[in-house]
């Protein structure tokens, strides 16, 4: 009888368990799901500026793993970098990304998003999106790397150009000259800029 309770539980655990774990949502899911939170707060009549800001930054850093998107650009470099130069890239490299992300963002005139396909081989996946507007349709690629249970964005590819080579291809030229020093200041400087400009 022992058996048979112990044997009952364990089926009940399983079915249980088993529906959790497919409702677990798969990468394409989560863009999904953090695009059209996007969408929702800019057309929130209730929120002022500073608020929708606000929660569009939040959504954006919850979304992106900005650690792994500093490795990936600075490439060889990382490596050469000092424990808190790379903090100091992460940070200033963070908020480059989300003022410049921002801005186009809030760009948005209601254009429609449409979600093509999802390509998963491991720990990473693709997510193909297209931004269908009256122009022409922009095709947007995600790549993203899995954490837990969570998608997150490492490179955006936008009509082709990858914003990661983008960036990687001006920076290692700046370090090539000025070093890791001589970047973070122009990249302080860039932060100023585009603060100066949002305000």
């Amino acid at each position: 009888m022992r058996v048979k309770r112990l044997l009952a539980l364990s089926l009940l655990m399983l079915a249980v368990a088993r529906p959790a774990a497919a409702a677990v949502p798969g990468p394409l899911a989560q863009v999904k799901t953090t695009v059209d939170a996007v969408i929702a707060t800019l057309k929130d009549k209730g929120l002022d500026h500073a608020a929708r800001r606000q929660r569009l930054t939040t959504l954006i850093k919850d979304r992106f793993d900005f650690r792994v998107m500093s490795q990936t650009t600075l490439a060889v470099n990382w490596r050469r970098a000092t424990p808190p130069e790379q903090d100091r890239f992460i940070t200033l490299f963070t908020e480059i990304l989300k003022d410049t992300y921002l801005g186009r963002i809030e760009a948005y005139t209601n254009e429609r998003v449409t979600y093509d396909k999802e390509l998963v081989e491991g720990n990473r996946a693709l997510v193909d999106t297209q931004i269908v507007s009256s122009s022409g349709d922009i095709p947007i690629r995600y790549r993203m790397i899995r954490e837990g249970e969570r998608w997150l964005v490492y490179d955006v590819v936008i009509e082709e150009v990858s914003l990661v080579n983008t960036y990687r291809s001006t920076y290692s030229d700046i370090v090539l000259n000025e070093g890791i020093g001589g970047l973070l200041k122009k990249m302080e400087v860039k932060v100023k800029q585009l603060e100066s400009s949002q305000r």
